[in-house]
C-alpha cells in the first residue's frame, strides 16, 4: 500500500510540475512574441538588457512556484513547518541537497525525483533564455529561434544550392 501512495504522489507531482512549467513557458513565449512583433530588432542596449532581466525574473518566479508546489506536498506529508518544507524542496530542486533536513523513510524517494525534475525544468528555462539572448545578439539575421518555426528543410535547400 505504501508503494501506491509513493507512486501516486510522485506521478501527481511530476504531472503538476509539467503543467505549471509548460503553461509558464508558453505564457513567456507568447509575451516574447508580442515584444518581437513590436520591433525587437530596434531595441537599444538598455531595453535589450531589460528584456533579458524580465525574462530571467519570470523564469525564477516560475521555478519558485514549482518549488512551492513540491513544498506544499512535503508540508502535508512530511514536515511540521513550511520553512522546513520549502527549504528541503528548494535544495532538492536545485540539486544541492545539503542533508541537514531529510524526508521520512516512507517518502525519501521524492527528494531525488524532485532533483531530476528540477534539472530538466532548469534545462528548459536555460534553453528559453539562450534563445532570447541569441535572438537579440543576431540582430536582423534570419534566425527566429524562439519566435517563429520554419520548416526543417529550409536550411537544407540553402546548403544544397550554395554547394
Amino acid at each position: 500500500m505504501i508503494v501506491f501512495q509513493q507512486a501516486g504522489a510522485a506521478v501527481l507531482l511530476v504531472l503538476l510540475t509539467l503543467c505549471l512549467q509548460c503553461a509558464g513557458v508558453a505564457a513567456l513565449i507568447a509575451w516574447l512574441r508580442s515584444v518581437a512583433a513590436s520591433g525587437l530588432h530596434d531595441l537599444r542596449m538598455f531595453h535589450s538588457a531589460a528584456l533579458v532581466m524580465q525574462t530571467t525574473v519570470a523564469v525564477i518566479v516560475l521555478h519558485g512556484v514549482v518549488i512551492l508546489l513540491w513544498a506544499s506536498c512535503y508540508r502535508g506529508l512530511c514536515f511540521p513547518s513550511w520553512e522546513s518544507a520549502f527549504y528541503f524542496s528548494a535544495s532538492s530542486y536545485a540539486t544541492v541537497g545539503y542533508g541537514d533536513v531529510v524526508l521520512p523513510l516512507k517518502w525519501r524517494l521524492l527528494g531525488p525525483l524532485e532533483g531530476m525534475v528540477g534539472m530538466l525544468m532548469s534545462g528548459i528555462s536555460v534553453g528559453l533564455l539562450f534563445a532570447v539572448v541569441t535572438h537579440l545578439v543576431e540582430g536582423k539575421s534570419q534566425s527566429r529561434l524562439a519566435f517563429r518555426s520554419e520548416p526543417a528543410t529550409a536550411g537544407l535547400e540553402v546548403q544544397q544550392t550554395t554547394s
